[in-house]
């Protein structure tokens, strides 16, 4: 009797790795590894999570609709447009499911987000990565690699983990540059953050096509990572397809309740984003005067460079024995870089004195 055999593919995946949350031997005094919110849950969202504890024998609502609400809201959108997920890493898996199969292609910025290829060999699909420029996704690279087989090409806008982004002119071009059965999606998890004139999330363009959608998450800005809840904008039919496959009751009801408090809380919101727009290039600077390469970022994190993946293996090391905890990239490809989150100010100047250290040690 033969054993069970995977799909072909899946065996193919390396299983993804988080960031790591704790440091051996030691209390952590800051985890800068998986690209949380500075400032936490806004406290508003987290009464409401509470609220829900007497009713957690209760089915959550299966559609989503005071959220989908609030998200149209917040964001002035079609609610009939929106669909949650549990993590936008749902929605990219069920896209990637209904679109895409054996013997497709789906094309990815070489160094996007893990679970773009990940996703594509479940299916089993064949991942295409385009070679980037500079660190940044080039848009005639991606195009290049568009054949008769492709069915999706996904960018993540910011990307992560470099943090560089395409504007909205790059974007357009990409779009413009596809067939009419390729589909566009936009992963935009930090759009947030973003506070570049030349950059939009992908409304527009989804407003206007039916061959794009845009993703978006709770787990950055909003600080809700711990309850899995993200959101999809797009044309019609898409948010009709990916309906039929989600599970029925995919986002909990915790997560729904915190998720609309979440939105409502615009000064809690702007207090992030502030965090973020003064602690980013101040750290990004002060990494330039150790003598280490910081990418440029439009997100909530720096990929700073060491010279070596020893060098960087070192640097991790040595911040982790500060209590520090940065996040290895070196299954993105990039083993000379350690990506580093924003935190608060007391936890950017630790990073940037025990940094300090390192490089008066370690010349």
């Amino acid at each position: 009797m033969s054993a069970l055999t995977p799909r072909p593919g899946i065996m193919k995946i390396a299983p993804y790795v988080p960031g790591k949350d704790s440091v051996d031997g030691k209390e952590p005094i800051a985890k800068l590894s998986s690209n949380e919110s500075a400032l936490g849950p806004s406290p508003k969202a987290m009464a409401a999570y509470a609220r829900v504890a007497a009713e957690l024998h209760r089915y959550p609502d299966g559609g989503a609709e005071k959220l989908r609400a609030a998200i149209g809201r917040r964001y002035g959108l079609d609610p009939t447009r929106i669909i949650c997920g549990c993590g936008s890493d749902e929605l990219l898996n069920l896209l990637i499911r209904a679109y895409c199969g054996p013997g497709d292609e789906l094309v990815y910025s070489q160094y996007g987000f893990l679970m773009y290829p990940i996703n594509a060999l479940g299916a089993g699909a064949t991942p295409i990565a385009a070679p980037e420029k500079d660190y940044r996704c080039d848009v005639d690279a991606m195009l290049a690699k568009v054949t008769d087989k492709t069915r999706i090409v996904e960018i993540a806008n910011p990307n992560n983990p470099t943090g560089s982004y395409l504007t909205k002119d790059e974007v357009r071009k990409l779009h413009a540059g596809l067939p009419k059965n390729v589909l566009l999606i936009i992963d935009a998890a930090y759009a947030e953050y973003v506070s570049r004139n030349d950059y939009e999330s992908g409304i527009d363009l989804v407003d206007k096509a039916d061959n794009i959608v845009m993703t978006r998450t709770f787990s950055k800005i909003y600080a809700l990572g711990a309850l899995r809840v993200g959101w999809m904008y797009g044309p019609p039919a898409v948010v009709d397809t990916i309906s039929r496959l989600r599970q029925p009751f995919n986002v909990n009801a915790a997560a729904q309740a915190a998720g609309v408090a979440a939105l409502e809380d615009i000064a809690h919101t702007d207090a992030s984003r502030t965090n973020n727009d003064i602690w980013l290039p101040w750290f990004s600077a002060e990494c330039t005067k150790l003598g280490l390469k910081p990418l440029p970022s439009a997100a909530n994190f720096i990929s700073v460079g060491f010279g070596s993946k020893e060098r960087a293996a070192l640097a991790n090391d040595w911040l982790m024995n500060d209590g520090l905890i940065p996040r290895m990239i070196a299954g993105y490809g990039l083993p000379e870089f350690l990506r580093i989150t924003i935190g608060t100010e007391k936890e950017m100047k630790l990073v940037q004195e025990s940094l300090a250290r390192f490089v008066a040690r370690y010349k």
